[in-house]
């Protein structure tokens, strides 16, 4: 230990990992794959000067040759993984191995934004074949190369035992995958603890107008400690509107696109402060989702 004072104990053996998962270490196991990697390189450089490639099968035996020395002497070689399926001992074709082999029976997969992560799981698939199979078609790489691939979206599924999927727009696909049945759970989350607000129609005709009735509404919210926000139709309208309200003794301000952005932070926080009780603007609703204060929308 380095960090430790004085001598430390001498170990009788020290294991150095590879920086690479893919190694060829013991003798036999060389052997086998350096066969079976020749052997598929001799029959893929035929089947190329069959089909009139002939710089493709050069392309492809130069690399391949050059691969095999370094594996035999080395044991490793520049771009080891696109012999991952001779290494592993796989057949064409079979799924590799991941970290989902690793899962226990019973472990759980959550997925966020499923409507967009969902249809990624057998994409990623797709777009690495399809940049891999360019290689192959031109000399190199290997066929083999392919199979050193993502899982498809089948394998996937087929790895996991339960899952929940979370999302606002769940699209066709989740419904597919959830069965004739599926079971679906509204989740509504309120960061700030507000829930859904009541909505009320109020026909002000009979009160005297909205104006009386808005400052009473307000007025009992500033008895208790809260805000409201006012939305109006025009920028004139909502200066107006704020006018009148401090008029009557309410401590308000109009809030609309003149504003500038640092301005607009500083009103909003002196609402929350309570040095402001009303904001009047023409587009408020969104601003009320982060104001725990607000009890108000009109």
């Amino acid at each position: 230990d380095a960090g430790a004072a004085g001598d430390g104990e001498v170990p009788a053996h020290v294991v150095l990992y590879p920086a690479n998962h893919y190694t060829v270490g013991q003798e036999e196991h060389k052997e086998r794959v350096l066969r079976e990697i020749a052997a598929e390189c001799a029959s893929t450089v035929r089947s190329l000067l069959a089909s009139g490639l002939v710089v493709e099968a050069e392309r492809l035996q130069l690399r391949t040759e050059s691969d095999l020395a370094d594996i035999a002497r080395e044991g490793y070689c520049s771009g080891m993984e696109n012999y991952s399926r001779h290494l592993t001992g796989r057949r064409p074709g079979e799924a590799p191995p991941t970290l989902l082999d690793y899962m226990p029976d019973d472990w759980l997969f959550i997925a966020d934004e499923s409507h967009i992560t969902v249809p990624q799981l057998g994409a990623m698939h797709a777009g690495d074949h399809s940049r891999k199979l360019k290689l192959v078609e031109g000399g190199f790489r290997l066929p083999s190369a392919l199979d050193n691939r993502p899982l498809t979206g089948e394998e996937v599924w087929e790895r996991v035992p339960q899952a929940v999927l979370v999302s606002a727009t769940p699209g066709a696909e989740m419904a597919l995958l959830c069965g004739p049945s599926p079971r679906v759970t509204e989740l509504v989350v309120r960061p700030t603890g507000i829930p859904d607000p009541h909505v009320a129609v109020v026909d002000v005709a009979p009160l005297g107008g909205y104006e009386d009735h808005l400052l009473a509404q307000i007025e009992a919210r500033v008895a208790r400690r809260e805000r409201t926000l006012v939305t109006c139709i025009t920028k004139a309208s909502a200066e107006a509107l704020s006018d009148f309200l401090s008029g009557h003794g309410v401590s308000s301000i109009a809030l609309h696109s003149g504003v500038k952005p640092l301005e607009r932070l500083r009103l909003l926080a002196q609402l929350r402060s309570g040095e402001l009780d009303v904001l009047v603007g023409c587009n408020l609703l969104r601003e009320g989702l982060d104001l725990p204060e607000v009890s108000l929308v009109c």
